[in-house]
């Protein structure tokens, strides 16, 4: 769904519409539920990447929180930091190295069967990404309070 579309026109007036009918708490659903549509709108497999993503640095950011060890904490950080990058660098380069060890190994004489990694990059998964990360990032650091609320934080990454 393009932003210069009818379609997007009429998904906004409808997304506006209700979020000037609606009581806050229901506001908020209703706008998780607008993003994840619209996300859903260009390709709807990836919203269980979105997904995933939410509720890795939930989890973590509360971990840290909750500790004082800084060994714990750490190693929380670490895990968000290892799993979002590995997933990031999955997507993003996968393709590229493939090829490249292609390209190698036909230096060296080696003919290797044609193989294609035809992945497709969801949209917005490096700004997602590190989103989530800087979060998590600064309640590592505590320089904010990490949020209870998934509802309130799940709409954070998706808006």
């Amino acid at each position: 769904m393009l932003f210069n579309t009818f379609e997007f026109g009429f998904f906004f007036a409808f997304v506006l519409a209700g979020y000037a009918a609606l009581p806050h708490r229901a506001q908020n659903r209703m706008l998780l539920l607008a993003s994840y549509l619209f996300y859903a709108a260009w390709d709807w497999r990836f919203c269980g990447l979105l997904a995933f993503s939410t509720a890795l640095d939930y989890a973590v950011a509360l971990r840290i929180a909750g500790t004082s060890d800084p060994a714990h904490r750490r190693g929380w950080m670490t895990v968000s930091l290892v799993t979002n990058l590995s997933v990031l660098g999955a997507f993003k380069y996968v393709g590229f190295f493939a090829e490249s060890f292609h390209d190698l190994a036909a230096l060296f004489g080696v003919s290797l069967p044609g193989f294609v990694f035809n992945v497709v990059l969801p949209i917005g998964i490096s700004f997602y990404t590190f989103q989530t990360l800087g979060y998590t990032l600064d309640v590592y650091r505590r320089h904010i309070e990490p949020i209870r609320d998934r509802l309130d934080y799940a709409l954070y990454v998706s808006s």
